[in-house]
């Protein structure tokens, strides 16, 4: 789960289902049900039908809760981001060195680590470009970028568009979150 909406859409189908929603958040529920009505099958079913999938592996769990954190960091803290270091954020919230953070998501990605804090952050320069009234120097900053320029290349190398055509409206096309790579 990746949003709001997420978290909507799974708390009124477990609802639905006669289950009890005691806690929900992006990336975890917990549930209260009569083993009697429902089992496992049907809540993986739910959970699967809804477009997420259950994950039970401690390391595919690390994976999520690591995605989780960059979103959040990226996404949902605006400023945040030229402030803290990603790599001190995800040391700091998830208790594990940036060095088995990054060989556990790249061993069950198909992306590095920072490929992906990359991503996130050229997908929120995007938005920001689209919906918002800043300058490129303030999405350099929010971004944590150094500078324009690098922004502006990374940005170029990851869209295949420059972020004057981008904003200029000629290629305009935020993704999903959980769909960037």
């Amino acid at each position: 789960m990746v949003c709001n909406c997420c978290i909507r859409v799974l708390r009124e189908d477990f609802e639905k289902a006669g289950m009890i929603v005691e806690k929900i958040r992006l990336g975890e529920a917990i549930v209260s049900f009569d083993p009697e009505k429902i089992n496992f099958n049907q809540i993986e079913k739910i959970i699967k039908d809804d477009g997420f999938e259950l994950i039970i592996d401690k390391e595919k769990l690390m994976v999520e809760q690591i995605k989780l954190a960059v979103i959040e960091l990226i996404h949902y803290y605006n400023n945040a981001n030229s402030l803290i270091r990603n790599s001190d954020y995800l040391i700091e919230k998830l208790g594990h060195s940036y060095q088995y953070l990054s060989s556990i998501f790249s061993k069950h990605e198909n992306i590095t680590l920072e490929k992906y804090i990359i991503l996130q952050k050229i997908e929120k320069a995007k938005e920001l470009l689209e919906f918002e009234n800043y300058t490129l120097s303030e999405i350099s900053y929010m971004m944590g970028y150094s500078s324009v320029q690098y922004l502006s290349n990374q940005f170029k190398q990851i869209t295949g568009v420059s972020v004057s055509d981008y904003r200029k409206g000629k290629e305009k096309r935020t993704n999903a979150l959980n769909d960037l790579y």
